[in-house]
């Protein structure tokens, strides 16, 4: 059974609209109605654009010279075509969405939601880790430089011990491929980290923890692997990722750069991810082997920072998170003994000399 109703035709040709009579063609899937110009028009359904408004909906074609647009107001018609194009598959995606219930409604939107927090949570942060491929390594240095001038201008830095702890350093080969710097500082802090620039701060701290120099060679190994995968620099900018983020679509790498250079003094308490943990073991793990160092200096350190971490957490657990996984981990190294251990009187010397 086809359906009729009387409509209003406005054929974008003429400013007078025409009083038409449309029908509705179940068999063809089609509009169909006659004007004073031509006997017969047929619209195809899956041709047209259906709008509602007040009172009644609208339907709009395409045609070869103009725009052409019928209003209907008839209730019962309406319904019949609503109810055809929903039968017949004729509804575009978004009036399906509309014609959902609350409960899909509210699901969709709990979806949409989630989407969204898991993007913020997960992809904008390895958008800001992968944004340090447009950061200069130059300003690396400067990053660092200013971290050193601000933050350590009322530390007490141990110039004699500096200088044994970068001739501890010279002894060793870090992997580096720009120049590392030590500075040895006299805190009763157990802590140690790495800036941007190459500058490896060591606290007396920590030092005094420590019962053989494999374990400073350890920590200096591990350090090192920080600032030669440039972990400090993609932490920071994993931090900051919202803002690198619109800065690098809008393709503002100086804006990129103020943003980091800003945050400048939160480098000391960056705490690193699991997986940058992990590959600064297994790189520190290579220099402490590739200098014929025992490697069970640095398990032996990480149990004794984890043991002292008991009672008051040292600041070296806060950025630099010891879990049981790590310390098997590199037991589990050890295990596999295809390294060579040589005494290094040097390193034991220069060690001893710290620790005095």
């Amino acid at each position: 059974m086809n359906h009729q109703a009387e409509a209003i035709l406005y054929d974008g040709k003429s400013s007078v609209p025409q009083n038409i009579t449309i029908r509705l063609n179940k068999n063809r899937h089609s509009f169909t109605f006659e004007t004073a110009a031509i006997s017969k028009n047929e619209w195809f359904i899956k041709d047209v654009i259906f709008e509602t408004y007040d009172g009644g909906f609208q339907i709009q074609f395409q045609g070869e010279d103009a725009i052409e647009i019928i209003k209907i107001v008839d209730v019962a018609f309406i319904n019949h075509v609503t109810v055809f194009r929903k039968e017949n598959g004729h509804e575009n995606w978004y009036e399906q969405l509309i014609n959902y219930g609350f409960k899909m409604h509210m699901v969709l939107a709990l979806i949409i939601f989630a989407l969204i927090g898991l993007t913020y949570i997960y992809v904008i942060p390895w958008f800001g880790e992968k944004s340090v491929a447009i950061i200069p390594e130059s300003y690396d240095d400067k990053l660092g430089s200013t971290f050193v001038e601000q933050s350590l201008l009322f530390s007490e830095v141990d110039s004699d011990k500096t200088k044994s702890l970068n001739a501890f350093a010279k002894e060793l080969q870090l992997n580096n491929t720009n120049p590392l710097h030590f500075i040895y500082v006299n805190e009763d802090v157990v802590n140690a980290f790495a800036l941007p620039n190459g500058t490896i701060v060591v606290y007396s701290g920590i030092v005094n923890k420590m019962k053989n120099y494999d374990e400073l060679v350890a920590l200096l190994g591990h350090e090192s692997a920080h600032v030669n995968e440039r972990h400090s620099m993609k932490m920071l900018c994993r931090n900051l990722s919202g803002y690198i983020f619109i800065s690098a679509i809008l393709g503002d790498a100086n804006g990129v750069m103020a943003i980091i250079g800003d945050n400048v003094n939160s480098l000391q308490s960056l705490s690193f991810s699991r997986k940058f943990e992990e590959e600064a073991d297994m790189k520190g793990f290579q220099i402490v082997t590739q200098n014929k160092v025992d490697p069970k200096g640095m398990s032996n350190l990480f149990k004794r920072l984890e043991s002292n971490g008991s009672m008051s957490i040292p600041q070296f657990l806060s950025s630099h998170p010891i879990t049981k996984e790590r310390i098997k981990y590199i037991n589990a190294r050890n295990i596999n003994k295809n390294y060579t251990i040589q005494e290094n009187a040097k390193l034991k010397k220069l060690f001893l000399k710290m620790k005095q």
